[in-house]
């Protein structure tokens, strides 16, 4: 049984960005079809994550020599986990945007005096980018844990990614800048090429989370026979 012992990971910016680009080159033909079915399944409402999630499976059992196909992409088991995510940060968010929703029509009936409203949205959009921004960070584990490590639970998955990117908030927020920029390459090309530079990200993100996993998971039946041996 593999157990999973959330702590800080050791994050290795500069390896997942070039680890992903060779096994990217590698494998250009099938993660390229895996991306486009992904890119399909994310049309189907609240699908989008789901897709990401399951073409990080793909990523895993491609990697690991195993007979991969279409339907891996087209995978619903882990559907119920991803809906109650999605739909949690969206109540979440329009929790945090309700003082800007009251705050827009008193902004539009100033009679061009809006000084003091400025005055409170101004800071508090800052506030709301900064919340916004910690807990997307701070959430960055998750997919790992619903999609590799079968975490279903999504309070444990929360408290599980917090803990593991404990310490490396400006790291990952660095890293997916890095990432982000590098797979918007594709729009000097037209925006054709971003269909051959977003695949690289993803593929990126499943070295980050496959490296992160494999330091805060272990196998107990496999300790159990090592501390027999002794």
């Amino acid at each position: 049984m593999v157990k999973i012992n959330a702590k800080p990971v050791n994050f290795k910016l500069g390896d997942y960005i070039s680890d992903g680009y060779e096994f990217y080159k590698a494998n250009f033909g099938n993660l390229l079809g895996a991306f486009f079915l992904a890119m399909i399944m994310s049309i189907i409402p609240f699908c989008g994550l789901l897709a990401v999630g399951n073409f990080y499976k793909y990523c895993r059992d491609l990697r690991a020599g195993r007979q991969v196909s279409a339907g891996d992409i087209f995978n619903f088991d882990n559907f119920t986990p991803y809906l109650i995510f999605q739909l949690i940060f969206v109540a979440g968010f329009l929790l945090l945007y309700i003082p800007m929703i009251i705050i827009m029509p008193i902004l539009a009936n100033t009679d061009g005096d809006a000084s003091g409203v400025l005055f409170f949205f101004i800071p508090y959009a800052i506030v709301l980018f900064i919340i916004i921004l910690i807990v997307s960070l701070k959430a960055f584990y998750i997919p790992a844990l619903i999609s590799l490590a079968n975490v279903t639970d999504i309070k444990t998955a929360w408290n599980m990614s917090s803990a593991m990117s404990k310490g490396n908030l400006v790291s990952i927020f660095l890293y997916s800048l890095a990432v982000g920029f590098l797979s918007q390459l594709g729009v000097i090309a037209c925006f054709i090429g971003l269909i051959f530079t977003i695949p690289f990200a993803y593929a990126s993100h499943y070295f980050a989370y496959e490296d992160a996993l494999k330091q805060v998971t272990y196998d107990e039946i496999q300790e159990i026979g090592i501390k027999n041996e002794f």
